[in-house]
């Protein structure tokens, strides 16, 4: 049997490049897109060790032609949208960035698909950021959306589009709503990052404060190379649908930060410090939801909660720490 073709819009982030490795591990060809494939660096690439076994292109997501000669030139048998801009806080910064990037590069890769006549599945990236504050409540894939940022508002956009040509024109295409997902490839500006990051350099005593904005948000922090699993296990399906994919179990953003010093021996009042400049316009106090339909309908559930995700993160930090000392 030839070997199924994947493209991977967006592999040089934290998703892209852990589905890559589990993708190429499974026999498929692999092949990733970046804005422009000659300047990148590809660090995340580089760290697992598959660089070279990719094939990486330049890819306009908001020019249709260019995607629509792509896919006639490549034949792709399924396509991963996880590209665009992923921050939430940076998303007020960059509203128009963010919304074009997502939204935009979400309908051109299902107009592309669509005009190319080939039997092409696509997995597009949500985000449970969509359902806004769920208050006392759990979020499930029936629940109303309430987006409270650019970014929220860019994912809500994408679903709803890639909704709307599942049933319009019986296209394979789906969205992955997913929580809150950390690992050492998330980049440092993400918080969960910056935390781990300044613990980890406390631990091999470097003199560090932290600055933190809201610490009561409560998120669902799962483990990132279990969630593209559950991404590459929802193009195996027999028929398109929405899954949410996350731990089912919420937590702060203080009780995040308190596992991290608490795993180091130090205690985060000493570090810490709250500046309001670090508050988003509008946030999400809490956000949480429920994933029993992705392991009934896929046989997905997270093994690693809040937790083990930090604990994971910080040996891997202080590794990386040490490693660039040595450098």
């Amino acid at each position: 049997m030839m070997a199924k073709r994947a493209l991977i819009c967006g592999i040089s982030g934290q998703d892209g490049t852990y589905l890559a490795k589990l993708l190429l591990d499974r026999g498929y060809e692999v092949w990733g897109s970046s804005r422009d494939a000659e300047l990148a660096t590809f660090g995340n690439l580089h760290r697992l060790g598959i660089y070279e076994s990719v094939h990486l292109v330049s890819l306009n997501l908001r020019d249709v032609g260019s995607v629509l000669g792509l896919l006639r030139r490549i034949r792709p048998d399924e396509i991963f949208s996880l590209a665009g801009q992923s921050s939430v806080g940076l998303s007020f910064e960059q509203p128009v960035e963010t919304i074009e990037s997502i939204a935009l590069g979400a309908l051109s890769l299902l107009e592309a698909i669509r005009l190319s006549d080939l039997d092409i599945r696509l997995y597009n990236a949500g985000s449970t950021e969509c359902f806004g504050d769920t208050g006392d409540g759990v979020a499930d894939e029936k629940s109303p959306l309430h987006p409270c940022s650019p970014y929220a508002v860019a994912k809500a956009s994408a679903f709803w589009t890639v909704a709307n040509y599942r049933q319009a024109y019986g296209m394979f295409a789906c969205t992955g709503i997913l929580s809150n997902h950390d690992s050492p490839l998330r980049p440092r500006r993400f918080v969960t990052r910056k935390i781990v990051h300044a613990v980890a350099s406390l631990a091999l005593g470097r003199d560090v404060r932290l600055s933190l904005g809201n610490l009561h948000i409560e998120r669902d922090w799962g483990w990132a190379p279990e969630y593209v699993e559950a991404i590459a296990a929802m193009l195996e399906q027999p028929a398109p649908t929405d899954y949410i994919i996350a731990t089912g179990s919420s937590h702060t953003l203080h009780e995040f930060m308190e596992t991290a010093f608490e795993l180091a021996g130090k205690d985060w009042r000493d570090y810490v410090s709250i500046d309001k400049n670090l508050m988003r316009p509008t946030d999400i106090l809490r956000n949480k939801v429920d994933p029993s339909k992705a392991a009934i309908g896929l046989g997905w559930k997270a093994r690693n909660g809040m937790k083990q995700v930090v604990s994971m993160m910080l040996e891997a930090e202080m590794s990386t720490l040490r490693q660039e000392k040595l450098e």
